[in-house]
């Protein structure tokens, strides 16, 4: 049962979407999405699933068919599902490893319910806005700044591939959602050592002395409002970059923390773990996807999160002292680290399967049992 306030678009979308993974028996006990209800634009906002079991599927593998093959069904409902419904989930995480805060707080905090229990909803995100601020918070709120800033951001990278309307108010969107608002969510925690829980949050709640006209201006244009003349999608780049250039005024430099996280390592193996969980639902449907939906794109940046699984289970490897340690080397080494093609994924998979003993004990491991 969907039991938040979400517009209705976005609550018939994930009602749909929990019937096909249980039809499919993907074994979800609570399905929540990143952002913020008021954060999905329609049409254009895509729904970033997370999926929460209460334990850890005997065959990965297998449930990554079934998650890919409910995926699919969800996306060929409708036309729109196309862009609404864009990937396959992008973590999967259990309950334990949720309950026991190893779960990225700044993640959690943008988390929104679409099924489950809300009781054990509230709990975790209530402790997740008030854990100390920490190591985690930094490199989380930081890379998304890295992955922007800088003439990184690329308004042609983001394809209107499988946009089914108005191209260029998705482009509009496209640069006031996915390069501004990330921004700007990310300089305000940094600024006030806070957890946003979303987008339209951090752009109404922080708006430092001079800031207030760029805060609305993005907030008009990523709304669509009627009464707001369309700028084109260059001109408000143009404005997203000199709007941030100002907001990066008001971050302080480096990583201004004081390390009271004493799980960091644990949090690092169980993201890797969960973000690793769904890959192969993910490179399923990219590489045969229902007919009409375009995957190239997907299938390009599949590349920037391998590499970074890649590097955080190479550092977690160390000197590879435990057994822990010894199996995140071996997954590591499992992992494409290049550009990402239909073929890369295609031999990851063949790869995975063969390694398949390996792979369902990296994805299994417990909280208890991850000692490095």
């Amino acid at each position: 049962m969907v039991v938040v306030d979400a517009p209705p678009l976005y609550q018939r979308l994930g009602a749909l979407y929990e019937r096909e993974l249980d039809t499919h028996g993907v074994g979800a006990v609570m399905l929540t999405h990143k952002w913020q209800p008021a954060d999905l634009l329609a049409p254009h906002s895509d729904i970033d699933v997370r999926v929460l079991r209460r334990q850890a599927p005997a065959d990965w593998e297998e449930w990554n068919h079934r998650l890919a093959a409910a995926h699919a069904a969800a996306v060929g409902r409708e036309v729109s599902h196309r862009r609404l419904l864009e990937h396959p989930p992008g973590f999967a995480f259990t309950v334990a490893e949720t309950d026991g805060r190893l779960v990225s707080a700044p993640e959690l905090a943008t988390w929104s319910l679409i099924s489950g229990s809300s009781r054990d909803y509230q709990r975790w995100k209530s402790r997740a806005q008030m854990a100390p601020w920490c190591g985690v918070d930094e490199r989380f709120y930081r890379g998304i700044l890295r992955a922007r800033m800088g003439g990184r951001y690329q308004l042609a990278a983001d394809s209107t591939d499988n946009v089914v309307e108005d191209i260029a108010a998705y482009r509009r969107h496209c640069v006031a959602w996915h390069y501004l608002a990330p921004c700007w969510f990310a300089a305000a925690a940094l600024a006030t050592r806070t957890r946003c829980p979303g987008k339209t949050a951090a752009l109404t709640q922080w708006r430092p002395e001079g800031l207030d006209g760029y805060a609305e201006l993005f907030l008009r244009h990523a709304e669509n409002r009627s009464d707001v003349r369309p700028r084109s999608p260059r001109h408000l780049l143009r404005a997203a970059h000199v709007a941030l250039e100002a907001a990066m005024r008001r971050v302080p430099d480096g990583d201004r923390t004081d390390d009271q996280c004493q799980e960091h390592a644990r949090t690092d193996w169980v993201m890797t773990a969960g973000m690793l969980r769904v890959r192969v639902a993910r490179w399923l449907y990219y590489l045969d996807p229902p007919p009409g939906v375009t995957t190239e794109y997907l299938i390009r940046r599949e590349a920037k999160e391998l590499r970074s699984a890649a590097q955080t289970l190479t550092a977690l490897a160390a000197d590879e002292a435990t057994a822990a340690q010894q199996l995140a080397a071996r997954m590591a080494a499992l992992i494409p680290t290049g550009p990402t093609t239909a073929g890369t994924l295609r031999a990851a998979l063949a790869r995975w399967h063969r390694q398949k003993t390996a792979v369902q004990d990296f994805l299994s491991l417990t909280p208890d049992d991850v000692h490095l």
